[in-house]
């Protein structure tokens, strides 16, 4: 008897309980809790079908509370499964306040977690035997044991052509009224900003480019010129960067000091120098900046969306940035889904995002290695990485090139302009001109800026 008992999985009942409980008394708990868990989470079955149904009337823009969950559990044959309304009723009285329902949902992560370990030791024992298999492919079977995600879609109604005329007639008039000022997020880089009109809300922006070329830097750049000049508030998903190195490349080219002599100590710090008071006052600017960084590792759809909405709730949000598409997670990876396919899953749900929450989104994608077998190495859509959808999906697709890092050119063949002239390549625009803008790469400095503006040599 106390070796079945010891034989029962991780599981705690009540915590699961609690976190229905606390999302039914407070609609906006599931904020808290949507990017912490899914409904294979729960131990107990019937608590899955909940919290799945609850996830559900989120997506459709319902309250949740008894009598659309109840509805909901109706619709799919569930309700008297979980026990009925008296047992949703039940729930609510669990918990007095939903204060705490992050933390319940950190337990019942736990234990889940536990449990799937449980399960895939067995299975990577089971896969340990068969001696006749190639052992790289055993260990790729094994690692995807270890993962598990789900992602819930979103659902839209029908919406009068009426509303949607009365709203763009308001728009139409009042870029009139201003005299045709900028549509979007500006850039900061004028000559992009004048074939973009800026980053327009719910368009998906794809950003590419091969390793090394400056697409983060690029995108740093557009984050700290929206941040400091106009108080856009921006969210940053760093999948391969720390927040530390962000911050570091920020502060090097706000305070327009060396990033490599910040990072080494090898700042000027005698009589006359100013770099020491740079730092300081560059501090105080992005201090002030509204920039939100996340530089969680291998993060999915689901998750950003979550955090996304959560962090417009909390401090408002006008543009998300994502760095890099390709280091994102899919919902089947942990099944073998075809790469191609997981990727085209993650483009659309990016695009999905921009949509739902009413701002752009500036995707950094990679490109493949085919571009480099061309002279000079100038992207074209063909060459974006893993997937023909991140075209189609995306509304603007930009690819930045430099001559400096082209591999078919020696440094002995670059004049001293294209050392640090870089190329914006604007290869698809949907509502808009396609074509090509100049901008000054300052590598010391690591930013971009238009090209009057060059600044003098780092020395």
């Amino acid at each position: 008897m106390a070796e079945d008992i010891e034989k029962i999985p991780p599981q705690n009942l009540e915590a699961e309980q609690s976190v229905l409980g606390a999302m039914l008394i407070d609609p906006d708990a599931i904020i808290n809790v949507a990017d912490i868990l899914n409904e294979t989470d729960f131990y107990k079955e019937t608590h899955g079908f909940i919290f799945e149904a609850m996830t559900e009337v989120f997506d459709q823009h319902l309250p949740i509370d008894l009598l659309n969950i109840s509805n909901r559990l109706l619709e799919k044959n569930q309700l008297e499964l979980i026990g009925g309304r008296a047992y949703l009723s039940e729930l609510t009285n669990i918990v007095p306040t939903a204060s705490n329902v992050t933390s319940y949902a950190k337990i019942v992560q736990k234990k889940a977690t536990l449990r799937r370990l449980l399960k895939a030791g067995n299975e990577i024992t089971a896969i340990a035997y068969k001696e006749e298999e190639d052992p790289d492919g055993l260990l790729d079977l094994a690692e995807q044991t270890l993962f598990s995600v789900s992602q819930s879609h979103l659902q839209q109604n029908f919406t009068p052509i009426t509303k949607v005329l009365s709203e763009t007639f308001e728009r139409i008039d009042e870029l009139h009224r201003g005299d045709g000022s900028m549509r979007g997020i500006p850039t900061g880089f004028t000559d992009l900003d004048n074939l973009l009109s800026g980053l327009q809300k719910s368009d998906l922006v794809i950003l590419a480019a091969r390793p090394s070329v400056g697409k983060t830097t690029f995108a740093l750049d557009i984050a700290r010129e929206a941040a400091v000049k106009n108080k856009t508030k921006v969210g940053i998903f760093s999948l391969e960067m720390s927040k530390e190195q962000l911050v570091d490349r920020l502060l090097a080219t706000q305070a327009g000091i060396d990033l490599w002599k910040m990072r080494t100590g090898k700042l000027s710090h005698g009589e006359g120098s100013d770099e020491f008071p740079r730092i300081g006052q560059a501090m105080g600017v992005l201090s002030e900046a509204p920039i939100f960084i996340d530089d969680t590792p291998m993060a999915n759809i689901m998750q950003i969306r979550t955090k996304c909405r959560r962090l417009q709730t909390e401090h408002g949000l006008d543009l998300i940035i994502i760095d890099y598409l390709q280091l994102m997670e899919g919902r089947n990876s942990s099944a073998g889904e075809n790469r191609v396919q997981e990727v085209s899953e993650i483009s659309r749900g990016l695009k999905a995002v921009a949509r739902e929450l009413q701002v752009p989104v500036l995707a950094l994608s990679q490109l493949s290695r085919a571009v480099e077998t061309t002279k000079p190495a100038i992207p074209k859509l063909a060459h974006l990485r893993e997937s023909g959808s991140i075209e189609q999906d995306a509304d603007i697709v930009m690819f930045v090139y430099r001559k400096a890092t082209d591999r078919n050119y020696q440094e002995s063949e670059l004049t001293p302009e294209e050392k640090n002239t870089a190329e914006i390549h604007i290869a698809k625009h949907r509502n808009g001109p396609t074509g090509v803008t100049q901008l000054f790469f300052d590598s010391a400095r690591v930013s971009f800026k238009n090209l009057k503006n060059a600044p003098p040599p780092s020395q």
